[in-house]
C-alpha cells in the first residue's frame, strides 16, 4: 500500500460550471417534487369516493381517522403557517436570486424600481410566489411546447409590470443601482399616524 494519498479520479472532480449545473438540477428537482406533492394532494382530495374511503379505513378507529384540527391546505404563501412559510420563502428566494433576476431582472431605473430586500414586501412575496408556482407548472414537460410562452405572456410580464411599476411595492426603494434603498410603503392599515 503506497504512503501517498491517492487523488480523486478526474471523473469524480467537479468544475464550477458542473457545480452550477448540479445546483440548478437540484433546485429543479426540489421544485418538481413540491409540484408533484401538490398534485398528489389535489388528486387525493378529488378522489374522495366514499366506497374507497370506507375500504381504506377499515380496521382503523374513528379517533385515528378524525383530524385534531382543521388543516389549511393552500398553495398561497401568505396563508401558510410560520414554518411552512419560512421553508417556501427560502425556496422562492433561491429561484428569484438564481433564475428570475439573472435572466429577467433588467436595469433599475426610476420607472422600474427594485428592492434587494423584496422578501420583506408582502405584496412582492405573494406575486413572486404565484409567478414561481406558475413557472413550475408551465415549464413542466406535461405543459407542452407552448407552456413557457404562456408563462411569459400570462404570468411573468404582468407580474413584473406590477412589481416594478413606479407606484408598485418598490416605489420607495431603489431607483438608482448606485444608491440602494429599502423602505416599506405605508398602507391604509398602517398609515403614518400608527407608526
Amino acid at each position: 500500500m503506497p504512503d501517498s494519498v491517492e487523488e480523486a479520479p478526474e471523473s469524480a472532480r467537479a468544475s464550477g460550471h458542473d457545480l452550477d449545473d448540479l445546483a440548478s438540477t437540484v433546485a429543479r428537482l426540489v421544485a418538481d417534487t413540491r409540484a408533484h406533492g401538490r398534485l398528489l394532494d389535489r388528486l387525493t382530495d378529488e378522489f374522495d369516493d366514499p366506497a374507497v374511503t370506507a375500504t381504506a379505513s377499515a380496521g382503523s378507529t374513528e379517533a385515528e381517522s378524525a383530524p385534531d384540527e382543521e388543516e389549511v391546505r393552500t398553495a398561497f404563501i401568505l396563508a401558510l403557517d410560520e414554518d411552512a412559510y419560512a421553508a417556501e420563502l427560502k425556496a422562492l428566494r433561491f429561484w428569484v436570486d438564481n433564475l428570475l433576476l439573472p435572466v429577467y431582472g433588467r436595469e433599475i431605473t426610476t420607472n422600474r424600481p427594485w428592492c434587494r430586500q423584496w422578501y420583506e414586501h408582502p405584496e412582492a412575496v405573494a406575486r413572486l410566489h404565484a409567478l414561481w408556482l406558475a413557472w413550475q407548472q408551465l415549464t413542466d414537460i406535461e405543459a407542452g411546447p407552448a407552456g413557457p410562452s404562456t408563462w411569459h405572456r400570462d404570468h411573468l410580464d404582468p407580474t413584473l409590470l406590477q412589481l416594478r411599476a413606479p407606484d408598485g411595492p418598490f416605489a420607495a426603494c431603489t431607483t438608482n443601482p448606485g444608491r440602494p434603498n429599502h423602505r416599506l410603503l405605508t398602507t391604509p392599515q398602517n398609515g403614518p399616524e400608527e407608526r
